[in-house]
């Protein structure tokens, strides 16, 4: 036993020398690394302190760590409050809408585009869609109250030439449709960039095999560039659904009004508002924001599983590691 322990001692030991002489040297590498190590730590990690205000009935003079203990009694208070619940439900019915309306357009726009012949085209066409990403949604929504407003540009046009104005701003659904639109006009440019990247590697003999084999463009869409992309869309839709919680408040702060504001009254924008809006309560809005982490997180590791099961392709799995290791 005693010569096993010191096998196994010195087996450890030289894993770790190994690992050391490794990080030697790619020790310039590590050190770039530094700064966005210090910069994560100091605005990701030291900030969850905050969290403690969840458990605590925050004043100013006792401070954050001074404030009585509560308990659950913010989260209790999140399930009795019926703007909460109203803003939960929204913001998930919102966001499975968002994916449904908004994940494949990207996916399409990368796929026409790498079919697009004439390298001119292309490089105009991409450029076009990718441009609108480098707008501020204050500066878009600040374009679409000028063109879609009541007294915008295109109801303009209808009143003179006689038909009914069309109010896309200040309807619920219209709202909702126009949220869909200038989001996949804004984003889906800049997002279908990673998936031509991936359409880049794929083999141009797989494209060849299977015209040969009489396989039309679409066919070869189908079977060739869709299943090269599918660990990609696996990924992004994992993290799309592990995002489900967020919604996309810039897009909604800046675009709502006063008309269409409680039909798209999701979580981000109802804590901004009990935040600033109102008399602060910083324990019931840090309890609110961790709610919403915790949904994301469980989330995310729903839909790990469920694509992997469906797709075969995982963010994260344990199989491989759990295998050599000998547990079954």
């Amino acid at each position: 036993m005693k010569k096993i322990g010191k096998a196994t001692g010195k087996a450890a030991e030289k894993k770790q020398n190994t690992l050391l002489m490794e990080i030697w040297k790619a020790k310039y590498i590590y050190l770039l690394l530094i700064p966005f190590v210090i910069w994560l730590i100091m605005f990701s990690y030291v900030p969850m302190a905050g969290v403690v205000l969840a458990f605590k009935e925050f004043n100013a003079i006792d401070g954050m760590f001074g404030s009585p203990w509560v308990g659950l009694k913010h989260f209790e208070r999140i399930f009795s409050t019926p703007a909460a619940v109203k803003s939960i439900i929204t913001t998930i019915t919102l966001s499975f809408q968002r994916i449904l309306f908004e994940f494949p357009a990207p996916i399409i726009l990368a796929i026409i585009t790498t079919e697009m012949r004439g390298k001119k085209i292309k490089k105009v066409f991409q450029t076009v869609l990718t441009f609108p990403h480098f707008l501020s949604w204050i500066t878009v929504s600040a374009i679409l109250v000028s063109i879609f407003s009541e007294a915008g540009a295109l109801n303009s046009v209808l009143t003179a030439l006689g038909l009914d104005t069309i109010p896309f701003l200040s309807d619920g659904p219209l709202f909702k449709a126009m949220l869909f639109i200038t989001h996949n006009w804004k984003e889906m440019g800049w997002a279908s960039i990673i998936y031509m990247a991936t359409i880049s590697t794929i083999d141009p003999g797989l494209y060849e095999a299977a015209e040969i084999d009489g396989a039309s463009r679409l066919k070869q869409i189908w079977h060739v560039t869709i299943p090269a992309l599918l660990p990609l869309i696996s990924m992004r839709l994992i993290m799309k659904v592990g995002g489900v919680m967020n919604a996309g408040f810039s897009q909604i702060f800046n675009m709502r009004n006063a008309v269409v504001a409680d039909s798209v009254q999701i979580l981000d924008a109802y804590i901004y508002d009990i935040t600033f809006r109102s008399i602060p309560n910083y324990g019931f809005s840090t309890a609110v924001g961790l709610f919403k982490s915790i949904i994301n997180f469980m989330l995310l590791m729903l839909a790990n599983q469920l694509v992997g099961k469906m797709t075969g392709e995982k963010m994260w799995s344990f199989e491989k590691r759990n295998k050599k290791k000998g547990v079954k």
